[in-house]
């Protein structure tokens, strides 16, 4: 026997010893029934016609299998279970420990056995204290980078490990609240408190205070950051499960109405708000006035019409005065009119009987360049025509040149004046 052999000299077995002995019996149980263990993993169920009764009674005896209740079926452990989904990294059945708060008892409890050992001396127990408590330190922090490369792998799958939109979506809450149950567990931590514990020891100092604040830092960014992408992948599930349920929808209803045709949305004056994206478009407005309904609509709009002022007029003033120098201005251009006419009849007198065709008013006007307006000139000549005597206007043959002005309102308008003479009735 050697003197690293963990059985005492008398006979004895230590509890390291039969620990390990133990620990080596059930992961050959594991190793040699892996294939049946495994099976029971993904069904669920143990098959106890797999094994024979003596396996089987290994297998419950080491903690491996059990029965929840009588009529139920043999299972996994929960701690075997839940080894099998680290191992295989199962994101369906990987737990996370979030119990912060019994780990940190845990860790205080330890030191408090750390220190009394050395306070009696006891470098041993103390040596074996610090042992388990670096363990719990480690393993605590161990599981905080499970959690979080747990929720990564969830992430980078997009929770691929389930079939369908609406287990994504769980699975995102289910996930969102774990990783708020591990930030409140963070706060939970007081390093003043750690710092309190460490007091002057130096390596309680690095394992408490200093190690942990910088394995809590990087877990706590790394937690706000899967945060950051559960919060962005749960807002691209929604848009897909809304578009889901947009083409369920449609499909049920197309189900029920089979002759439903899509009408034309174009024309028509109140188009569903889900189809309808564009802006309303104004249509043409009408007066309708053989419609009394729109009566008002139009006396109102009248009514908005908004009045043009006109500016004042100057009333004339009673009792001005005349200017007489422009009456007789206005008299002689008269006089000087009249003139010009009497020339001008006077003109077709004197000419030839081979002239008889008469003479034009506007030619006659312009071949004396006289400075009247057409239209006054003309309507001197007809006035004077219409002012002679009888017996002198026989004498006269005065032809008015007209042309029509519209063919809608049969009016014609008079544009030239051709006099001539009679000649059977000229004065001698």
């Amino acid at each position: 026997m050697s003197e690293k052999d963990p059985i005492e000299k008398n006979g004895k077995q230590s509890p390291q010893s039969r620990l390990q002995a133990l620990g080596i019996e059930r992961l050959s149980l594991l190793g040699k029934y892996a294939q049946p263990l495994m099976q029971t993993y993904i069904s669920g169920y143990f098959d106890e016609t797999s094994v024979s009764e003596q396996a089987l009674d290994k297998l419950i005896k080491a903690r491996l299998l059990w029965r929840p209740d009588e009529q139920e079926a043999l299972c996994l452990r929960p701690g075997v279970n839940g080894l099998i989904a680290s191992l295989t990294e199962d994101e369906r059945k990987r737990q996370i420990n979030a119990d912060i708060a019994g780990q940190l008892d845990q860790i205080r409890t330890r030191v408090t056995h750390y220190q009394d050992a050395q306070f009696r001396g006891d470098y041993a127990a103390s040596e074996h204290h610090f042992q388990l408590l670096t363990e719990k330190v480690h393993d605590m922090t161990g599981q905080f980078s499970d959690a979080i490369a747990s929720l990564w792998n969830r992430l980078n799958s997009d929770f691929g490990f389930v079939s369908n939109l609406a287990d994504k979506i769980r699975e995102n809450e289910l996930a969102q609240k774990q990783l708020r149950r591990l930030l409140d567990g963070f706060e939970l931590i007081d390093f003043n408190e750690m710092i309190e514990l460490a007091q002057s020891n130096g390596a309680l100092r690095k394992l408490l205070v200093s190690q942990l604040q910088v394995s809590i830092s990087d877990h706590a960014s790394s937690l706000l950051e899967v945060q950051k992408r559960l919060v962005e992948l749960m807002a691209r599930f929604r848009q897909q499960q809304e578009r889901v349920q947009l083409i369920a929808s449609m499909t049920a209803f197309l189900k029920q109405h089979p002759n439903f045709r899509v009408g034309d949305y174009a024309n028509r004056s109140q188009v569903p708000e889900l189809v309808n994206q564009a802006k309303p478009i104004i249509a043409n407005a009408a007066i309708g006035l053989d419609r009394s309904s729109d009566s008002e609509v139009l006396a109102e709009l009248v009514r908005e019409i908004p009045i043009e002022h006109q500016g004042l007029v100057q009333v004339v003033q009673s009792g001005g005065e005349f200017e007489l120098v422009d009456e007789s201005l206005l008299q002689a251009r008269e006089q000087a009119l009249k003139e010009d006419v009497e020339n001008f009849f006077i003109a077709i007198l004197d000419t030839s009987p081979e002239e008889a065709r008469g003479l034009s008013a506007l030619d006659y006007l312009q071949q004396h360049r006289l400075a009247w307006d057409a239209e006054i000139w003309l309507f001197q000549v007809i006035a004077e025509f219409e002012g002679l005597a009888t017996e002198f206007r026989r004498s006269f043959i005065l032809e008015k040149c007209t042309r029509e002005l519209d063919p809608f309102n049969q009016v014609d308008i008079i544009f030239d004046l051709n006099l001539r003479v009679n000649q059977g009735l000229v004065l001698k």
